[in-house]
């Protein structure tokens, strides 16, 4: 199958249902759907979207674990030009409303284990019109009537290069999310651009939440080079090694803590030989981690470093320079940029571009980068500066071509893979009376890579414990940015501007790990 045909969503769909049919499209436990049912049901999708007055690049919501509804729904929306927003589900309630209301959403797509969620944010939603529930609805539509209630043949509205397809949300530094809007001449660059070896043999897994470009992403990169693509609802390290054996998966991606949690499963007696290659990134990994790793897959790796905002594309570590005869040096690199890519390092204060060997903020040029910021003009003026550059917010250098991360510009945490911004969760904890001031830093983490610590300065005469401070944190926020400890210090340190110096925090914990960022 050509990816360079595909110019949208609705493309990928029925260019690889003319050349598959009846073949495995999408495969979850036991469930298994083929191109030509995956182009029926999104078929269906569209004309229940139409006969509730989806239009046009608007908005769909979507909340649910991996599911075979959620591609369903997305090529639905292709189909009708509109854009598929996949909500976190592993957010609080009211992260989950207000990433809802702030695409605009006038229809909400859940799966029925998240009502109680629903039930917490349902009084706050401002433009949702229809929720229908995957599974039990209640007094709500079920999703199988709802789809099922039309026929497959429907209207397809053509979109254009410039029309938006996804709108992926990105952490925020001050509390709130940021929707990313990728258009479908995002994708196609990515699609063009990015070699990750996959074609119509190709059995491709796709574990990472949808919700994540690496997730959702990685897949519809396998479906446009006519893979077919596996799942599981929840991450099972146990379940999916057998499941690479039993379904000969070749590709795959993860975060480090996917790989290190793998090394604890007994794998000597499985048979991996199917396994081609394993991409992986997104977050800290150790070369122990690595190493092991692979030994135990025996199959070829590639690091991968990219943002939302550049719609997965970015750098690639490709399998040539890991072992063997490579510099190990190279392990610690997160790669050179992929094919169509450039990319700068700039001082953040002055805006020069500094030589080989200083650091300073990554810039990326490349036809992947983001339209801008869903109804965000001052977010979306700071990320992308002209010319086409894209700002990473991350601090590096570069050796010989080799992208060397060293530091976070935006203090950012990636925990599993997950982005976890500092000020957030400061701002949940200073919410707590024995609080007088919180520094929030991500530190080494074996099986995380890196987790966060909350160092705090407990107001007078408190002896609030730290337990106590995270229970108040847990009620706030969702489990994945609850620090895991808590410290308390007598004095932050600060800039004469007040800004918390977390570098300085920071620097103790971190003192003998090379890798900050896989």
């Amino acid at each position: 199958m050509d990816s360079t045909l595909a110019k949208t969503f609705a493309d990928v769909l029925d260019l690889g249902a003319a050349a598959h049919g009846d073949r495995d499209m999408f495969v979850i436990g036991d469930d298994r759907t083929s191109w030509n049912e995956m182009q029926a049901r999104a078929g269906r999708v569209a004309n229940a979207l139409a006969a509730v007055g989806v239009g046009s690049q608007e908005r769909v919501a979507f909340i649910d674990k991996n599911s075979v509804e959620y591609f369903e729904v997305l090529y639905g929306c292709a189909y009708r030009n509109a854009v598929t927003v996949a909500v976190n589900w592993r957010l609080a309630p009211p992260e989950m409303a207000y990433i809802v209301n702030d695409s605009q959403a006038t229809v909400l797509v859940v799966h029925e284990e998240f009502a109680d969620h629903l039930a917490a944010f349902r009084g706050d939603l401002e433009h949702v019109t229809t929720v229908v529930v995957i599974g039990d609805a209640g007094d709500d539509v079920a999703y199988s009537d709802w789809r099922d209630a039309h026929g497959p043949d429907c209207e397809k509205i053509r979109g254009t290069d410039e029309d938006v397809c996804s709108q992926l949300y990105s952490s925020g530094t001050t509390g709130h999310p940021k929707g990313v809007q990728s258009t479908n001449a995002n994708f196609q660059a990515l699609f063009a651009t990015v070699d990750w070896h996959m074609d119509d043999d190709s059995r491709n897994l796709a574990v990472l939440p949808f919700f994540h470009i690496g997730g959702g992403g990685w897949a519809l990169f396998g479906m446009v080079n006519g893979a077919t693509t596996y799942t599981t609802r929840e991450f099972d390290p146990a379940a999916i090694v057998q499941a690479i054996q039993a379904e000969r998966i070749t590709h795959a991606i993860f975060v480090p803590a996917m790989l290190q949690f793998f090394l604890l499963v007994p794998t000597d007696e499985l048979d991996f030989s199917s396994m081609q290659y394993i991409a992986y990134g997104a977050s800290p990994i150790t070369e122990d981690v690595l190493v092991k790793s692979m030994a135990q897959f025996g199959c070829r790796y590639f690091q991968v470093y990219a943002m939302t905002e550049s719609t997965g594309a970015g750098t690639t570590l490709p399998p040539e320079d890991h072992g063997g005869d490579a510099d190990p040096k190279l392990l610690r690199s997160a790669g050179k940029p992929i094919r169509g890519m450039e990319m700068k390092i700039v001082d953040p204060d002055t805006g020069e571009e500094l030589p080989d060997g200083e650091v300073g903020e990554v810039w990326m040029r490349h036809g992947g980068n983001m339209l801008g910021y869903w109804n965000l003009p001052e977010e979306t003026a700071k990320a992308l500066p002209g010319d086409g550059w894209l700002r990473s917010g991350d601090a590096a250098y570069l050796e010989d071509g080799y992208l060397y991360i060293h530091d976070r510009v935006k203090d950012m945490i990636v925990s599993g893979g997950e982005n976890v911004y500092p000020a957030e969760i400061e701002n949940a904890l200073m919410s707590h009376e024995a609080v007088a001031d919180v520094a929030v830093i991500g530190v080494p983490d074996d099986k995380w890579g890196e987790v966060g610590k909350a160092l705090v300065i407990r107001t007078p005469e408190s002896d609030a414990t730290g337990d106590e401070i995270l229970r108040h944190a847990r009620e706030r926020l969702a489990g994945f940015k609850v620090p895991h400890s808590v410290e308390f210090i007598d004095e932050i340190p600060r800039n004469p501007t007040g800004k918390i110096l977390k570098r300085i925090l920071r620097e103790p914990y971190w003192e003998g790990h090379d890798r900050r960022v896989g």
